[in-house]
Parts: C-alpha cells; structure tokens; sequence
C-alpha cells in the first residue's frame, strides 16, 4: 500500500489497457518509481500482461481482455511491491564523443544560451553518469537524463531536417544519442563512432530503460579508428 502513494493518476487507455502515472520531485525520481513498478509487475509473472511500456513518468499496462479487466489491475498494483534492479538486469556503457565534430557542433550556440565556456560544457557532460529514461522517438533513441542544471539548454526553435547518426545532443536536462541519421531539434555536442541500433542484429537495440551511460572524449585520430572498425 506504501508504494501505491507513489501513484499520481491511473488512466484508461483503449479496452485493454491502463496507463499509470507516478509521484516524484525530479523526473529521475518519476522514473524510478516506473521502473521499480515494472520490475514488480514482471516478476510476478502475470499471465493476462500482455506488455509493459515504461516512459519518463508512466507506465502502460496492456492486458488480455479475455483473463482480465481494469478492476483486476487496480487490484494487482495495490498488491505489487516495488523491486529494486540486481546487478545484471540492466548495463553500464562508457560512449566515446569527439566533442565539436564536424557536422555535429552546437558549442558555441550553446554557450551562447548557457553562458558556459566550451570546455566547461565538454567536462558537465562527460563527468556524470546518465540513465536511460526511456527509449523512443526513433529505433534505439535513447533519453537520458538529468543533466547538471547549469547544462539545461532549450530545443532549437527549428528543428534540422538531418542530423547525422551518432550526433551526440542535449535539451532541456536531457542528453540522448541519434543512432540514425534523422530530423532533430537538439543541440549537438559531437559524435559517437560506435553504432547503437543495429536493425539486422538479434539484440538492435543497445540502451534500454534502467540502462546508465557515461560519457568520455577522445580525440579525432580515435574517432576515425573506432569509426572504422565499427563500419
């Protein structure tokens, strides 16, 4: 009953499914209450979930209609206790940045919206570990969060119509990682050589929800030598 007070609201979504929004000061705070939620509900092994969907602060719950309805999911979050990640439920990955990359460099304008020298923006990201929110936007799109407050950059106002894959980028206090090349309306910050959705792989995705990331710089010469052998 204590972890049912970390529940905001719980709304209808379509017949068969409920999404449920949660409590916390800090978005990071939203998200581990929807996680810790998730790891629950799975580990009980609940024949009639037909899928959980976790976002920053929600989490949808789609069920079969022949073996449950909303007052049997009411019931089973009243019932389920919050559990925390073991050791090998989720993974830590180090990403290597060549920070102010040729077609993939906002420095300057950011600086400009943070009063920030480039390489204090350079050193408030790549000293602090991340952890992935949710997964979205695009295959293997990765948000992650929460960045230092003195990093918190606004959205360009519009959006490009391509950023290269692997552009490494902020918004708001989010960074995430394009692992296509795609629109976006970030602020990029540089590169990452190594691939991160790889559509003909048995595992395309590599970051999932509960994942943390660090970010580290390396120097062209590396970039070109990981970009190779990653190719």
């Amino acid at each position: 009953m204590q972890f049912f007070g970390r529940i905001k609201d719980i709304q209808p979504a379509g017949i068969d499914g409920v999404i449920i929004y949660f409590h916390g000061d800090t978005l990071t705070e939203k998200n581990e209450a929807v996680q810790a939620m998730a790891r629950g509900l799975k580990g009980r092994r609940l024949s009639w979930i037909k899928s959980l969907i976790a976002g920053y602060d929600s989490l949808l719950v789609l069920f079969d209609l022949q073996r449950a309805d909303t007052h049997l999911v009411y019931r089973t979050l009243r019932q389920t206790s919050p559990r925390e990640a073991t050791q090998d439920e989720h993974s830590h990955y180090e990403l290597p940045v060549l920070y102010g990359a040729t077609g993939a460099d906002d420095l300057a304008v950011i600086s400009d919206k943070t009063g920030l020298s480039k390489a204090d923006i350079i050193s408030l990201h790549a000293n602090q570990t991340f952890k992935v929110f949710t997964v979205g936007f695009s295959p293997g799109f990765a948000y992650m969060g929460e960045l230092d407050e003195a990093l918190r950059c606004p959205r360009l106002a519009s959006p490009r119509k391509k950023v290269p894959a692997g552009a490494v980028a902020i918004a708001d206090r989010q960074t995430a990682v394009y692992p296509n090349a795609s629109p976006g309306g970030w602020n990029l910050l540089g590169r990452c050589p190594l691939p991160l959705f790889k559509a003909d792989g048995s595992h395309p995705v590599t970051l999932r929800a509960g994942d943390t990331v660090t970010f580290t710089e390396i120097d062209e010469a590396t970039f070109k030598e990981l970009s190779d052998s990653h190719g």
